[in-house]
């Protein structure tokens, strides 16, 4: 019975690295869409959207197979924090997916030509705290969970500083007001996804020691 958990519970891994590289994949095709004239951009926008779709799939396998080991492998506790934890963190990359579909219909109407490379370098630091969380996961890698956690700072300052070019972007060319706009929606999204990837990141801490941030305060 314990060794079949135990086959149940690394496929449950398997799953969730799938996931969180697909969640990676949306994320650095969207980004791609800033760089592309409209009917390019409009092709990568359709490979989000289609990313996005199976991210959804691979939400509702894990959900099920988190399930089944609940109901049919009585997990002790260590375990049962993993299964947990898991439950959590596929609601979170399901988001990040979301996310990533938002960014990349925003941007395939963004004016091509221009400075994106802020976005870029949030996206790029994104995807790396979306890909450590679940490495942490996997890894239980408490340390590298608390790097993706003080990582979250970093994109939040990118946000500050996009959203003031912006803001002087606008001050001085009203006309441009939307296109402006679009851009920093885009910004959000990308805090978003690293405040998510935090989340990841903290179910880890709770799977590894039994305490949730949220507990904690």
């Amino acid at each position: 019975m314990r060794e079949k958990f135990k086959q149940q519970l690394e496929e449950m891994y398997r799953q969730m690295v799938i996931m969180g590289s697909l969640c990676q994949q949306a994320i650095a095709v969207a980004v791609r869409t800033l760089d592309e004239e409209e009917d390019r951009a409009e092709k990568l926008e359709a490979q989000v959207f289609a990313v996005d779709g199976e991210i959804d799939d691979m939400e509702r396998e894990i959900e099920a197979l988190c399930t089944k080991l609940l109901l049919k492998q009585q997990p002790v506790a260590a375990d049962l924090r993993r299964i947990t934890a898991a439950l959590k963190m596929v609601t979170d990359l399901e988001r990040i997916g979301d996310q990533a579909s938002d960014i990349a219909e925003l941007a395939r109407f963004i004016r091509k030509g221009g400075a994106h490379s802020h976005l870029k370098q949030m996206a790029a630091e994104v995807i790396r705290m979306v890909s450590e969380s679940v490495d942490a996961y996997v890894r239980q890698d408490v340390d590298l969970a608390q790097q993706v956690i003080a990582a979250d700072d970093e994109v939040d300052g990118y946000f500050d500083r996009i959203k003031a070019h912006l803001i002087d972007r606008i001050a001085k060319d009203v006309d441009d007001g939307e296109a402006t706009l679009d851009l920093l929606m885009i910004a959000k999204y990308y805090e978003r996804i690293g405040d998510h990837a935090t989340n990841i990141a903290e179910w880890v801490m709770f799977s590894v020691t039994g305490v949730h941030k949220a507990e904690a305060t």
